[in-house]
Order: C-alpha cells, then structure tokens, then sequence
C-alpha cells in the first residue's frame, strides 16, 4: 500500500501584505529566511532521499513507495508575484514530469484567485488549493483584518471547481466576535461547499501580534481549551459526516511554540485532534455501552464487556492520558471494560458487545 509523503517548502509570510490580528507567521513557521526556488529544489531533493526504498532507482518505482506531495506553506503563494510563483512552480513541475512526486499542493486567500493565476497553476500542474477561509462570517472577518468577505470565498471556491483543482479549506475557531453559532455556520458552509479536505485551527494568541495586545488589554479573551474542544468537535463533525477529509486539527507544534514563550492563553495543546478525537469517541461510545448494560439488567452473570475501534482510531477511544479510559471505569464499575482494536470497523465507528 502506498503512503503519502508532504514535503514541506516553507515561504514565511511571502505574497500577503495583509496584517490579520492573530498572525505572526515567522513564529508559527518558526523561520527568517528568504526561500528562492533552488531552496525548493534543495529541499525536495533532501525529502526524496528518505523517501525512496531501499533498492529503487532514482525515480523509486521499483517496489513499494510513498506518493509524494511537494507543499507550499507559510504564506498566500498565489500574492507572489506571477513571474516568482512561475520560478517556483517549474521546479516543482520538473520533478513531477520525471514521477519523482506526484501532487503538488499550495496555501492562499480566497481573494488571491483570478483566472490569470489558475491559468498559470494549472500551466504548472498544480493539484491541490487550499484556502484560508477562518470563517464565513463576515463581521468576524473584519474583526480579524483579514482583508476579503464571504463573497471573495465563493467568488474563488467556484474559480477554483471550475478549473478542476482539488480544493481545501481552511477554518479558525474562537476568532474576535466568534461564537459557537458563527462556528458552526462556517462548519455547515464549508459541508455546503463540498472541498475534498479541510483543516481546523483554535485560535492561538501569539506574541507579537494586534490578537496579543486586544488579549492583554482585556478587548479578547481566548477561548477556554474545553470550549476550543467542544466547538471544534461539533465542526469537525459536520465536516466529518459530509465526507471531507479532515487533514489537520489543532496548530502544529514547533520549536518555538514548543518552548511556550510565544503563546498566551490556555488553548493550544500539543494533542488537539486527540482531544477532540477523543470527545467524539466517547459520545458515541457512551450510549452503545448504556443501551447494552441496560439490555443486560435482568442477567445474573457478571460479564466483560469489549469496546472496540479500528486502530487508528484506538488512542481517541481510550482518549488523552487515558482520560476515556478513566471516565467508563468510573461510571460503569461493574462492566469489567476492556479495549480492542478491529480493523473490520471504520473510522469513528465503534462496537460494544460482552466479552
């Protein structure tokens, strides 16, 4: 079976002059320097020396190998210049006209899509366009600086159908003026909408940002991580049972973030998705297991009973730290709970039968 392999090429805060209130893109991607297409062509060749297996060719078609996506991130690739995305896309496209990667995939704003731009993605063969949506609500938008509405997501979600391109969206949780109602709208426009990935980020306050000082200032105040947990959960949900995959929960660590000297507030944790994960996995575990002890009632013998998941699912069903775990043997002393996986289920399915 074959497995997806991102290399990552990272364009801090390159093409947006935009100054949202939450961004400080040189922390969050945790570098300075100036990224020049023979950068990319460096770090696509460091990538594909770990990728290929041991006794392939050079282009790694013998046996079994990984499909390779090369990754714009870091900034709205497509407010580059057109000459500069152009220099970056020819190697990306060079090595995807030798089966070297297979998909290309790059980040931007909704108000950065035009057909000049498409014409040239698709001259390039890009795959993959991801939005930075952060929310459907317009008076949240304007709260947050981002620079574009509602309609400019529209406008380029049909852009971008239109040409063929798979498309991503991006959304925040816990925005200035968000609320649980605007959350979910955004959740409900974005199933509306139908992309083919999508990822959701809390809202993290990082130092050196207008978020920092409306924080300090008392003009916001972050979400609390069990509120940032419960309105994610419910997104992730929507977007879940429309059938879009759900890429990314939660900011991705790195070494700054890590050492906590840029962050405030109690949202970010460096296991979001299993936190939400894990909230999703107990209640829908919950009533399973209630409806089987109550069926049981009038039974004399005592009996285990087995949750099961698939694997990849397994660390949301015992939840984080084993916090599910802990919650069951709790609540249902006399069940005698034990976990395992089964593959025949699928994700975010679960069975509870007596063991």
């Amino acid at each position: 079976m074959k497995k997806h392999a991102i290399i990552p090429i990272f364009i801090p805060h390159r093409g947006c002059p935009h100054d949202c209130v939450f961004c400080n893109q040189r922390k969050i991607t945790a570098r300075t320097d100036f990224v020049t297409p023979e950068d990319a062509r460096k770090i696509i060749d460091t990538w594909l020396t770990t990728l290929r297996p041991a006794g392939s060719d050079a282009s790694g078609h013998e046996g079994d190998r990984h499909t390779v996506e090369a990754a714009f991130y870091g900034g709205s690739f497509t407010g580059l210049e057109i000459e500069e995305q152009s220099a970056f896309l020819k190697v990306t496209y060079e090595y995807k006209k030798k089966g070297l990667i297979d998909k290309v995939h790059l980040s931007t704003r909704p108000d950065y899509i035009d057909r000049e731009i498409l014409d040239n993605l698709k001259r390039y063969s890009v795959d993959t366009i991801e939005l930075g949506v952060q929310s459907f609500d317009d008076e949240v938008l304007r709260l947050s600086n981002r620079g574009h509405s509602s309609g400019d997501v529209y406008r380029a979600v049909d852009l971008i159908k239109e040409y063929g391109f798979e498309l991503g969206i991006q959304l925040m949780i816990g925005l200035p003026g968000d609320s649980a109602e605007t959350c979910i709208m955004s959740a409900k426009e974005t199933a509306k909408i139908r992309p083919s990935l999508a990822r959701l980020y809390p809202t993290i306050v990082l130092d050196d940002t207008e978020l920092y000082n409306m924080y300090k200032s008392g003009a916001y105040e972050p979400l609390s991580r069990e509120e940032a947990v419960y309105r994610t959960k419910e997104m992730y949900k929507i977007l879940d049972d429309a059938g879009i995959t759900i890429m990314r929960v939660g900011l991705k660590s790195t070494e700054i973030i890590g050492k906590g000297g840029a962050i405030n507030g109690g949202t970010y944790h460096p296991a979001f998705r299993q936190l939400v994960e894990g909230e999703i996995a107990k209640e829908r575990i919950e009533p399973l297991l209630r409806d089987i002890l109550i069926d049981d009632a009038s039974s004399s013998g005592k009996q285990t009973v087995m949750i099961c998941s698939n694997n990849l699912w397994f660390s949301a069903m015992i939840g984080h730290k084993a916090c599910n775990r802990k919650y069951f043997a709790e609540k249902y002393p006399d069940a005698g709970i034990k976990y395992s996986a089964d593959d025949r289920l699928s994700d975010g399915e679960f069975s509870v039968s007596f063991y």
